[in-house]
């Protein structure tokens, strides 16, 4: 997901996002969403049918969905299992039905959406209906589990106005026409996911399918009024595929839809079909590494699910990462290092205010969760462990995490195990300090030279005790110059390196190597 900072700081003071706790005595194994739309006003009709098992002996089947409070929210008419009405209770923030039976149930109901569903009109003054669940808005809209850890397969069956197109998650199985004004697209995903990138996208639509790449349909979805402008644009999206899927592994999803949309987020990594914002189609491919940054998301977050909110360093840290990656590997290292240098700065703003580690369990707000920690230091995390270990072992580690983790959800100690392995090497103090610890060096050195030695004196001021490798680049008078890379491990302690003249400048981490702070 790519922040809209402005409209994220608008939308965070009307409807923040609570935590929601999974349910831990059900496991959901399948959603078929019934959903009928209209023009006339911001009703939605839903049907859903549930198959879900209890994990441990239960009475009552608890499901996440808002209740209608003034006027918005969701109304439910009635639930059935094997034809028989169930009783059930339904306030606030949850649905409780009350059965013993592992039988599938179904649930009527209608409402308008208060959000997760977002019905609105483009700039184009047309109306859209665009699914917005993250983090956890998917209750919003739909009756289910919304939290990353409980996924399930799902199948979509949207009754439209039929001027409009419907993308969803899944493979397109059915298109049918109702009747004279509606249409019944339905689409369905074998494949187990999290609630939060499960969408619907209901809109008038140019769509350019540009064929199987890596084995994979890949399409665009603009507007019609900026349609040239948005093929051109998404069409990025062919070489950012290839790039990941030769990276990391074959594509997880059976499409790639790349969609301009109305909702909340400057992107939404939505399983198979990555939601846009507005202002991302401009003719000038200006949203390049917007669309890395979602693309790589289909692998870490969608598939490769945190196993809970905490963690989401897993989804954001790696989609920005593997952007900076996308971006070495299209640019070269100088705009990895300029992009690594612009995250830096954000994370040292940010630890200015905010005293958190990267794995936060403090927050009730999600949305607070969608900080510098998550995203940008998250990436560094993940630059420092490649220049720990190493390039190959580095795509050997996020490789085989991927593997054991694909449609299914780790943790940070997960991503741990899986380096030690490939590399050998004992990780315990660098994930402690990276991803626990709040802040990060605050580095300041004197240096002198004489006698043939140059003596640095390394001290860092900050409260938490790091571990890291720090490297200076010595240059001397005849334009020739020399790394030295040193291991701290202390608070302050003293280095000297015999050489052969006195340096005339000094740079630190001159390859843009640590995440750190240089204090005069």
């Amino acid at each position: 997901m790519k922040r809209n900072f402005f409209l994220l700081s608008i939308l965070n003071i009307l409807t923040p996002a609570l935590l929601l706790a999974q349910n831990p005595k059900v496991d959901i194994q399948e959603y078929e969403f019934h959903l009928k739309l209209n023009d006339n006003n911001d009703v939605i009709e839903g049907k859903t049918l549930i198959d879900f098992k209890y994990t441990e002996g239960a009475d009552v089947l608890e499901l996440d969905f808002a209740a209608e409070e003034n006027g918005k929210g969701m109304q439910v008419d009635s639930i059935l299992q094997n034809g028989k009405s169930l009783d059930f209770k339904h306030s606030e923030e949850k649905l409780n039905i009350s059965t013993t039976a592992e039988d599938e149930v179904t649930i009527y109901y209608h409402g308008i959406p208060e959000d997760g569903l977002i019905i609105s009109e483009n700039k184009y003054g047309d109306r859209t209906f665009f699914g917005d669940n993250w983090p956890n808005r998917a209750h919003l809209w739909l009756p289910l589990i919304d939290h990353p850890s409980d996924k399930a397969k799902v199948s979509f069956h949207v009754t439209a106005p039929s001027k409009y197109q419907v993308v969803a998650t899944g493979t397109l199985q059915e298109v049918t026409n109702i009747d004279d004004d509606n249409s019944l697209y339905v689409y369905a995903s074998p494949l187990e996911l999290p609630t939060k990138v499960m969408v619907i996208g209901v809109a008038e639509f140019a769509v350019q399918h540009l064929g199987e790449i890596a084995k994979i349909p890949l399409s665009s979805w603009v507007y019609p009024e900026n349609k040239e402008a948005g093929f051109y644009d998404y069409a990025q999206a062919e070489e950012i595929l290839n790039y990941f899927t030769e990276k990391i592994a074959p594509f997880p999803f059976t499409k790639l839809a790349n969609v301009q949309s109305t909702t909340r987020y400057g992107g939404m990594e939505n399983a198979g079909n990555i939601f846009y914002f507005e202002n991302s189609v401009d003719g000038k491919r200006s949203s390049e590494f917007l669309l890395a940054h979602e693309i790589a998301h289909q692998w870490f977050g969608d598939s490769a699910s945190e196993i809970d909110w905490s963690h989401l360093w897993l989804s954001e840290g790696f989609a920005t990462y593997f952007t900076d990656l996308y971006a070495e590997h299209k640019y070269g290292k100088s705009k990895l290092d300029e992009k690594l240098q612009e995250e830096r700065r954000q994370v040292i703003g940010f630890s200015q205010t905010t005293k958190t580690a990267v794995i936060d369990s403090s927050r009730t707000d999600l949305m607070e969760l969608l900080n510098p920690n998550s995203y940008q230091k998250g990436a560094w995390v993940l630059h420092m462990l490649r220049r720990k270990v190493g390039d190959e072992n580095f795509w050997k580690a996020i490789q085989h995490y991927y593997q054991n983790y694909k449609f299914s959800n780790a943790n940070s100690a997960d991503l741990q195990t899986e380096f030690e392995a490939a590399s050998g090497e004992d990780l315990d103090q660098f994930f402690k300090q990276w991803t626990t610890q709040y802040g990060q060096p605050k580095i300041k050195y004197d240096h002198k030279f004489e006698d043939g030695k140059w003596k640095v004196t390394i001290q860092q001021l900050q409260k938490n005790h790091f571990e890291f490798p720090l490297e200076f680049e010595l240059r001397f008078y005849d334009q020739t110059s020399k790394i030295i890379e040193l291991d701290i491990t202390k608070k302050k302690e003293t280095f000297e390196v015999e050489l052969q003249e006195e340096p005339v400048s000094i740079s630190l981490d001159p390859n843009t190597n640590l995440l750190f702070e240089m204090v005069r």
